[in-house]
């Protein structure tokens, strides 16, 4: 008994030395990320904020109230409300296709879809140039019919959504992965349509992962700076987006501009946080519900079995 109880002893001294030594790493870790977040993220949050109200609310509420600025918040908007809809669109057809079938070059699909992440949005812009520039490979056909796609809004609006695009796509893709086919064949046996397939079954199951992706995607529709500055021409008051107007506002070393224009991309970025985390709270919060459901119906079935003289 007395050698039982010494081996549990000394187990039990193992394990607080193991726990101790788990402490320590997961509060150096913990350390280590707030610090990183502190120096990268909240410290530049706060200079933005700060150097924005930094003459006071009048000078703030000018630089926003200019009209060149009005005009920025207005084509981003635009560029925002073009791009999303048209990725929401692009990225529903995609990860249907990807999860559901199987076919010849998926693979390739996939590395398609992905493209955008592994290019430089400045390389991105500058495809658009020598695509439909003055000098590029559809350039005289559009000049010959007045189109104009490069520095003008049409090029913004492309730059963006190719930029955009993978953040659906990806995102429903993996929502699409994780659920399952079971109920699309279900439904697909039982008579039902293509249409009504995705529209009364797939989209429910996948409709938060669905907002979160629509959520990324426009963050980075609204704040695209790489892709536009190459495309847009920096026309004052035309085809100036936001992130553009603050750099040319710094520039010309109007800094209470500059930041507060930053300061409302920064105010949009949280927004977009605080929408993302409410999204995933009540994705967690139905996914609680649904196992205690069903946790529920569960015990009466694993009690009636225990009477009978079955293991359940």
């Amino acid at each position: 008994m007395s050698g039982i109880i010494g081996t549990r002893a000394a187990s039990a001294r193992r394990r607080d030395s193991q726990v101790g030594e788990s402490v320590f790493v997961r509060m150096l870790l913990i350390v280590m990320a707030l610090g990183f977040l502190g120096i990268f993220l909240v410290a530049p949050l706060v200079t933005v904020f700060a150097s924005a109200f930094s003459q006071g609310l009048g000078p703030y509420w000018a630089a926003l109230a200019q009209d060149e600025t009005l005009d920025a918040i207005e084509l981003t908007l635009l560029t925002a409300g073009i791009s999303v809809p048209l990725n929401v669109v692009f990225g529903i057809a995609a990860a249907w296709l990807v999860t559901k079938y199987d076919f010849w070059g998926k693979s390739v699909l996939i590395t398609v879809v992905d493209l955008p992440f592994s290019v430089s949005p400045v390389i991105s812009g500058l495809i658009f140039v020598l695509l439909f520039g003055a000098h590029g490979w559809f350039g005289p056909w559009l000049s010959e019919r007045d189109i104009k796609i490069i520095f003008a809004v049409p090029g913004i609006v492309m730059a963006t959504t190719f930029v955009t695009f993978p953040l659906v796509a990806r995102e429903l893709i993996a929502v699409m992965h994780a659920q399952g086919n079971d109920e699309e064949e279900a439904a697909l046996t039982l008579g039902a349509g293509g249409l009504s397939i995705l529209l009364r079954i797939t989209l429910p199951k996948v409709r938060w992962g669905l907002l979160y992706g629509v959520i990324l995607c426009n963050a980075r529709a609204m704040g695209e700076f790489g892709a536009v500055s190459v495309v847009s021409g920096h026309v004052r008051g035309l085809t100036n987006t936001l992130p553009l107007q603050v750099e040319i506002l710094y520039n010309e070393y109007n800094f209470v501009g500059a930041f507060a224009v930053a300061s409302l991309l920064a105010s949009l970025a949280l927004l977009t946080l605080l929408v993302k985390k409410i999204a995933e709270w009540s994705v967690s919060n139905r996914q609680a519900k649904r196992d205690a459901l069903r946790s529920a119906e569960a015990r009466p079935l694993a009690a009636s079995a225990e009477l009978e003289g079955v293991r359940p």
